[in-house]
């Protein structure tokens, strides 16, 4: 008969996590969680609760094995391609841009990058990461403290006309992160950069200003009450 321990690790599978990732975000070692996988060691109440309301996991499968593993798909809003390949579910790394002191060291070593926590949503295509968005220049389509998910370019030349894109842009020394649609530009060597919202003006820049670009692969919408 399957016990808890198993049914952990076909959630983690399912989540694409390693052991090591899954122990960090329950915080505890990666060897007590290997003992809880193989039987060794029970699942506390609390970590229960941690993978319920972070993962969505479903506790009456947790416990018996019934029901789906996962309850109710989080709302989110996916930018697809036609040469997209969906994952059934993955586990997006959710980062602080404070934490990590600016997009550009982020993307130049994510693998150091501590996330503040994970995003698990199915048929999606792979992304790198996630982060909050700051500021209104794609409102009403994106607010302010929404997540955006994305996918890292090593080129700028590699962008497609027209979508939406989380760029880091070099202003007078300091790091601009911003999110926009990218289109051609009239002025040689630019690209153009536009917003959602009608109040803020288009913007040409020079392509050599972009210190790092990512493609935005879909975005989920906070929801408070009261």
């Amino acid at each position: 008969m399957e016990t808890i321990g198993q049914r952990l690790r076909l959630m983690r599978k399912e989540l694409n996590m390693t052991q090591e990732q899954l122990a960090q975000h329950l915080g505890i070692g990666k060897a007590a969680l290997s003992m809880i996988e193989t039987g060794k060691a029970g699942l506390s109440t609390r970590n229960k609760n941690i993978l319920v309301q972070d993962f969505n996991a479903n506790p009456e499968w947790m416990e018996s094995g019934k029901g789906k593993m996962f309850n109710a798909e989080p709302d989110f809003t996916p930018y697809t391609h036609r040469t997209d390949k969906s994952l059934p579910l993955q586990s997006v790394p959710l980062y602080s841009i404070e934490g990590t002191a600016g997009l550009t060291p982020l993307f130049a070593d994510n693998s150091s990058a501590q996330p503040v926590n994970y995003i698990h949503i199915p048929n999606l295509p792979k992304c790198d990461g996630a982060i909050y968005v700051v500021g209104d220049s794609m409102y009403p389509l994106l607010k302010s403290g929404d997540i955006i998910l994305y996918k890292q370019l090593s080129d700028v030349r590699d962008v497609f006309w027209g979508d939406m894109y989380l760029l880091s842009i070099d202003m007078d020394g300091e790091e601009y992160i911003t999110v926009k649609y990218v289109q051609k530009s009239d002025i040689e060597g630019c690209v153009r950069l536009v917003s959602q919202n009608q109040h803020h003006a288009d913007k040409d820049i020079e392509i050599s200003r972009i210190r790092a670009i990512a493609l935005i692969k879909a975005s989920v919408r906070m929801h408070t009450i009261g």
